[in-house]
């Protein structure tokens, strides 16, 4: 059997999906590695440092397409580039494995199964506990968090931690952060350690405790969040009179912040309008708005997806993969997914594909010839 690991064609993304340390896990499970040339360098990862770990360098993306049983990827596959389409490179009765916004993409999941291609989603591995060191939503949502605080550091024109020097003593800045899931909870932590005083908010009353733990202040509003949290763990969609009310006292938060981190999804649905132009309006000039939501709409009213934005002196940015900007830990997370993943998937070096696991079935999109997920199936019904 071959993995085989293409470069990445999305635009902007710098990961990749096996690193060199992932080459050697793999190789334990009696399978052959082949990887594009060039697919791990902007990662920091050279083709030499694969080849050191016994895995086989293609000349080209279509090499590893033609050859490879499974095809491990970060991005969906794509359409465009110098691949061409991806989708269609995939021959039949391969397997493909990567992020494939199973909700927002339903017909990626259809045109797999017209192909004959098993397909896993990673976005939908269970939160279960044995499953948590393949979850790639949560390893790229701690880069994300890190990195939100970090791009939100260097726009801010003030400095992070409180100073007291000869010429005066600077305050810290504050740092809000609505929803604290992996994200926000690492985000809090990052902006803690350089200095920030941090606070939080997240309709789920229940990570009030991860809140404070990271020294944090968790801030309630005026609300009836009832049971916010779905059996996933990831916040529920509310009513719009409801999230009417959560603008207005969140507004209020807002105001005073000179940094704020949004983290707000649900996942299918466009992220909830947090952060309306009049909040906005009302922050300092200087402030700093980073939108982790920004592919899903942004929290922000005027947020703008992959661009940085300036509006009455506050600075909003709009970028729609962080991980992307750390390259090699990021890989190197991805990575350490998909080969335990992997390592559940396979047995004496051939596919094992067991409906009745539960993180097998819950990942599984697309199967001889048919759309397995029953979410994907009801969107692409329209009843989603």
């Amino acid at each position: 059997m071959i993995i085989g690991v293409p470069k990445e064609i999305a635009t902007g993304e710098r990961r990749v999906a096996l690193v060199p340390e992932g080459v050697k896990a793999l190789k334990k499970l009696g399978v052959d590695v082949l990887i594009e040339t060039g697919a791990g360098v902007e990662a920091g990862f050279t083709d030499q440092s694969y080849t050191d770990e016994d895995a086989k360098i293609a000349s080209s993306a279509a090499e590893v397409f033609n050859s490879a049983d499974i095809v491990i990827k970060i991005a969906p596959p794509q359409v465009g580039g110098p691949t061409g389409n991806e989708i269609e490179a995939l021959r039949e009765g391969s397997a493909v494995i990567s992020l494939m916004k199973p909700l927002d993409l339903p017909e990626l999941a259809a045109q797999l199964a017209a192909r004959k291609v098993t397909a896993f989603s990673t976005e939908l591995m269970p939160r279960i506990t044995r499953a948590q060191s393949m979850d790639v939503l949560s390893s790229q949502s701690t880069i994300a968090g890190y990195r939100a605080v970090l791009m939100a550091a260097m726009a801010l024109p003030r400095v992070f931690p409180m100073m007291v020097t000869a010429a005066g003593t600077l305050r810290p800045a504050k740092a809000f952060v609505i929803g604290a899931g992996v994200a926000g909870l690492q985000a809090l932590g990052s902006a803690k350690r350089i200095g920030a005083v941090t606070s939080a908010y997240d309709t789920r009353v229940a990570v009030r405790e991860q809140v404070q733990s990271v020294g944090a202040k968790f801030i309630e509003l005026d609300l009836d969040t009832g049971d916010s949290e779905d059996k996933g763990g990831y916040a529920k969609a509310e009513t719009e009179e409801f999230y009417i009310k959560q603008r207005e006292e969140l507004g209020k938060h807002v105001a005073l912040a000179d940094v704020v981190i949004t983290t707000a999804l649900v996942p299918g649905r466009d992220a909830p309008l947090l952060i309306t132009a009049d909040a906005v309006r009302k922050m300092r000039p200087g402030s700093v708005i980073v939108d982790l939501a920004a592919e899903k709409g942004g929290n922000c009213e005027l947020t703008e997806p992959d661009k940085t934005i300036m509006v009455n002196g506050v600075t909003i940015i709009g970028d729609t993969n962080l991980p992307a900007h750390v390259p090699a830990h990021a890989s190197q997370m991805f990575s350490k997914n998909l080969t335990t993943f992997l390592d559940h998937l396979i047995a004496d070096g051939k596919l094992v594909i067991d409906r009745e696991d539960e993180i097998t079935a819950g990942t599984l999109t697309a199967y001889e010839g048919e759309v397995t997920n029953e979410m994907i199936r009801q969107r692409l019904e329209g009843n989603g």
